[in-house]
C-alpha cells in the first residue's frame, strides 16, 4: 500500500481535519446569522485542515446549500437561533432530505432544553458559544469517526 504524503513530519499530530485513510479533507459547512462566529469557526476549521464548504447566515440558506453540496458535506455546525428559518426546523429538513447528515448544533448557553429537542431529533452532538477550540475540535472529530 502507498504511504499517503500529508505534508507532516513523522512526529507532528495529523491535523484533525485530514481523514486517516486518504489524507483528503472533511469538508464542513457552517450555519450561524453571526459573522463573527462562522469566521471564529472557519478559522478553528481551516487551521485544522478542514475544507470550508460554504456558510450560510440563517437555515433557508442552510438547507439550501446542503441540498446543493451533497453529498460531498461531512459535517455541518448549525446554530439554534437564526432569522428566517431557526436551527431546529433546518435540522429537520436538512435530515428529511438525508438520513444521515451529522449536524453538530451551536448554542449559547441556558439553551439546554433546545439542545435536548435537537439531540432527539437526530443531530450527533453540540457546541456551547463562546466557542472553545479544543472543545470543537473535540466534538467535530467525535462525531465524525461514528
Amino acid at each position: 500500500m502507498a504511504k499517503i504524503d500529508t505534508g507532516i513530519g513523522v512526529n507532528e499530530k495529523v491535523p484533525d481535519g485530514l481523514r486517516p485513510s486518504d489524507g483528503s479533507p472533511y469538508r464542513v459547512l457552517v450555519v450561524d446569522d453571526s459573522m463573527f462566529i462562522a469566521k471564529q469557526l472557519g478559522q478553528i476549521f481551516t487551521s485544522e485542515r478542514f475544507e470550508v464548504l460554504a456558510s450560510a447566515g440563517d437555515g433557508a440558506q442552510a438547507l439550501e446549500k446542503y441540498k446543493e453540496l451533497h453529498p460531498k458535506v461531512d459535517l455541518v455546525t448549525m446554530d439554534i437561533t437564526m432569522p428566517v428559518m431557526d436551527g431546529v426546523t433546518a435540522l429537520e429538513k436538512i435530515l428529511e432530505f438525508d438520513k444521515n447528515a451529522k449536524i453538530i448544533m451551536v448554542s449559547a448557553l441556558g439553551k439546554q432544553d433546545v439542545v435536548k429537542k435537537c439531540l432527539m431529533l437526530g443531530a450527533k452532538s453540540f457546541i456551547v458559544k463562546p466557542l472553545d477550540r479544543r472543545k470543537v475540535l473535540e466534538r467535530v472529530v467525535t462525531v465524525l469517526n461514528h
